[in-house]
């Protein structure tokens, strides 16, 4: 219980995640001069309207509080079993090791200064893409949309929808985060020595903290903050990834970013920012029949990822079948 207690004070209590208590004000201070200068509200119309009742109370955002707690137990029992990236980022310098033509702190020499901005950049742009990447796969495999539709069957977004997601999601985008740190340790430390360190504020990579304290959290919300349009192409703006949960045909695989929007731009998926206000959000077509019933959003998707299997496994014994029995026929004539 200690445990399970101590795992879910750290989410607020500690810089390095999303809903740090001090990112959130930050947020909500954003909010407010946001709504006075683009809206022209007063000061306490400002609050009123981020603290609107309908959105913080409302069904679906019960639902983001439980699975937040349910998620908790289960990372609890699952973390110790993941592979780490010590593990990865060890078995990745051996490799390195092992190759003849490559000699261990070859680059050394490089200005210290260089090395750890260097490292800075490279682990937030690479760990940046590879969230883009496996976002980008959930939505285009059905296999991995099973799980992730949980996430988009939020119908209001507040910042514990980041944590609205199917356990084993959890577990994929957690593996994702140690083969990147892996790969990113191990090929500094092995290219130029006891010189790699991280530019941080807090104890949190310099730009992950920017990105935090620029009002990250607003991006699950309903403060639909835009920004200029030469800035959403390299940027994700909170406006823009509202457009991602909605439900129109026109945004349907469109703004997969997690912080960068340049992923998009180059791979055809960027939508500008709009006005959110009467946006529609949730799953389209009535995927999930009840969007906010435990039962429906932790077992329905397994069940489902089963179906999807015995569908494929059937379609390869049939063509394996028609397969055979062509070869059978050509070797008689």
């Amino acid at each position: 219980m200690i445990d399970f207690l101590s795992n879910i004070f750290e989410h607020f209590s500690d810089p390095r995640k999303r809903v740090f208590l001090g990112y959130i004000f930050l947020s909500i201070v954003i909010s407010i001069l946001w709504l006075l200068k683009t809206k022209r509200l007063s000061f306490k119309q400002a609050l009123k309207y981020i603290f609107n009742g309908k959105v913080l109370l409302s069904t679906s955002s019960k639902s983001d509080i439980k699975l937040f707690l349910l998620n908790r137990v289960f990372v609890l029992f699952v973390s110790p079993l993941l592979v780490t990236q010590l593990a990865i980022a060890t078995l990745i310098y051996h490799f390195l090791k092992s190759l003849d033509w490559l000699d261990v702190g070859m680059f050394s020499n490089t200005p210290k200064s260089f090395i750890i901005f260097s490292f800075t950049a490279f682990i937030f742009i690479l760990d940046d893409f590879t969230k883009f990447i496996i976002h980008r796969w959930m939505h285009k495999w059905p296999i991995l949309w099973s799980l992730h539709k949980v996430h988009h069957s939020a119908t209001t977004l507040t910042p514990l929808t980041i944590y609205r997601t199917h356990p084993l999601e959890g577990v994929i985008f957690t593996l994702r985060g140690s083969f990147t740190q892996g790969i990113s340790i191990s090929t500094f430390v092995f290219f130029f020595g006891n010189n790699v360190d991280l530019i941080t504020i807090i104890g949190v990579n310099i730009f992950v903290f920017c990105f935090n304290v620029a009002g990250a959290n607003l991006r699950h919300s309903h403060i639909g903050i835009q920004y200029w349009k030469w800035l959403e192409y390299i940027l994700i703006s909170p406006a823009q990834h509202q457009l991602h949960h909605s439900v129109a045909q026109e945004h349907y695989d469109k703004n997969f970013g997690a912080t960068l929007a340049i992923w998009d731009w180059i791979f055809g998926s960027l939508n500008h920012s709009e006005n959110t206000e009467t946006l529609s959000l949730g799953v389209r077509n009535n995927e999930i029949l009840a969007p906010h019933n435990l039962y429906t959003l932790y077992i329905m998707p397994v069940t489902e990822i089963f179906v999807i299997i015995q569908h494929k496994m059937k379609y390869l014994s049939e063509f394996f079948k028609q397969k055979l029995i062509k070869i059978k026929y050509e070797t008689k004539k």
